[in-house]
């Protein structure tokens, strides 16, 4: 049975020919490579200030970053040319978000940050949110946030988020309290999911999306949360108090009680650039892992020459591969418009343990100096150990996927055939 095209395009892409057998060099390629050399040559040095330095001098720096990429054509690649971005296709920017994660700092510096929020807002924002946030966000002249988790409830299961809007004569009244807004003390506004519906409405169709802007009355930020020791200024994971926030009743982000539908849109596609950027982050570590035990002597021969760090390198690369391999499958299926949900299970878990085995090697072979700040590793494996958490515990992806699986057992159905064609 012939492969379908999405499938068959991914393996001629990792074969490096074309359909007809001839070596090919991927569209996306070229791109590629000038995202790369801008993040090792630009971001990496900037790094030392953008993570440690004064904060005024990390925004002036990260400022002339954008700037850079501008000029250089490497901004907003992934955004739709119509709201000003350069409509780079779905498949070839999942190959570049590989090389923005390298660092953290280059989401920012090349305008991919954004991506989620923009399209969110092009999607479902009314006319007046569209004409004042849409093109500015793309720009990076303004920043977004988007509140979800709150403190208070375990926020895995979303139905039990506690903080509520209700409708008075032309407003939403918003009450409640959320954390980990990432970025809030920067941002122009917060797109807010809360429950909007009375309790006889099934949980699925009760909760809603509510545009804030941050300088509302009544949107106060309670603290900058520091995640394991690291404090992120105004890029920090925010909590924010809603005390009686009342904004227009057009600010509801597309259908009332249409939340869980809209996050699912923005989270599916999310979770893949997230395992991309995961795999940038890993071959970065591997690449300082190599360097080290090819540099490093003990009992007089290279750290290269040991067979353990030798297994390092290989149990590293095996994960590193087989990790790219189920995120691109994941990518292919949800471009072809797959439900993919099982892939992206899977790849949120495995990329997140590669990710954190890959670091914690390389860190073991620095020793002393992988636990400094004098290498990236030490913020590396902080942000290694978020990836299990943020956009769904592990646990529940293992969970939702386990069931999925199950069901195409049940009642003698016909199971699941990882080979078949999709």
């Amino acid at each position: 049975m012939a492969l379908p095209r999405a499938a068959a395009d991914l393996v001629y892409a990792i074969m490096g020919t074309n359909r007809d057998g001839e070596s090919a060099s991927p569209t996306w390629a070229p791109v590629r490579e000038r995202v790369l050399r801008f993040v090792e040559d630009r971001v990496y040095p900037a790094e030392p200030v953008l993570d440690h330095g004064d904060p005024a001098e990390a925004r002036v720096v990260l400022a002339g970053l954008m700037a850079e990429a501008k000029a250089a054509g490497l901004w907003a690649l992934g955004h739709p040319v119509a709201i000003g971005g350069q409509g780079m296709p779905f498949l070839d920017y999942v190959h570049v978000n590989e090389v923005v994660g390298r660092s953290q700092h280059a989401m920012v510096a090349l305008g991919t940050h954004s991506l989620q929020d923009s399209l969110m807002l092009e999607r479902y924002a009314a006319p007046e949110w569209r004409a004042k946030y849409l093109l500015p966000l793309v720009a990076g002249d303004i920043f977004p946030s988007f509140a979800m988790t709150e403190p208070d409830v375990a926020s895995s299961d979303p139905t039990q988020l506690r903080t509520r809007a209700t409708i008075d004569g032309g407003d939403w009244v918003i009450r409640g309290r959320k954390w980990f807004t990432t970025g809030a003390a920067a941002a122009a506004y917060t797109t807010v999911m809360c429950r909007t519906e009375d309790a006889g409405v099934p949980d699925h169709a009760a909760f809603s999306m509510i545009v804030v802007p941050t300088d509302t009355p009544g949107y106060t930020i309670v603290r900058d949360t520091p995640v394991l020791g690291l404090r992120h200024g105004l890029s920090g994971h925010y909590e924010v108090a809603y005390d009686d926030v009342r904004v227009p009743a057009a600010n509801l982000l597309g259908p009332r009680g249409q939340g869980f539908a809209i996050a699912q849109m923005r989270l599916g596609p999310g979770r893949i650039f997230h395992c991309m950027r995961w795999l940038g982050q890993a071959q970065r570590a591997f690449d300082l892992m190599c360097r080290r035990l090819n540099e490093r002597t003990a009992g007089g021969e290279r750290l290269a020459d040991k067979q353990l760090m030798q297994t390092f390198v290989f149990d590293s690369a095996a994960q590193i591969q087989a990790a790219r391999l189920l995120t691109l499958d994941a990518a292919a299926k949800l471009d072809a418009g797959g439900d993919a949900r099982v892939e992206i299970g899977l790849i949120k878990v495995v990329g997140a343990k590669m990710l954190h085995d890959v670091v914690d090697r390389a860190v073991q072979v620095h020793g002393a100096a992988g636990l400094t700040d004098d290498t990236p590793l030490s913020i590396m494996y902080r942000h290694a150990r978020e990836a299990r958490i943020y956009d769904g515990p592990d646990e529940v992806h293992v969970t939702s996927v386990g069931k999925r699986l199950l069901r195409a057992y049940a009642g003698n159905g016909p199971g699941v055939d990882f080979g078949a064609a999709a």
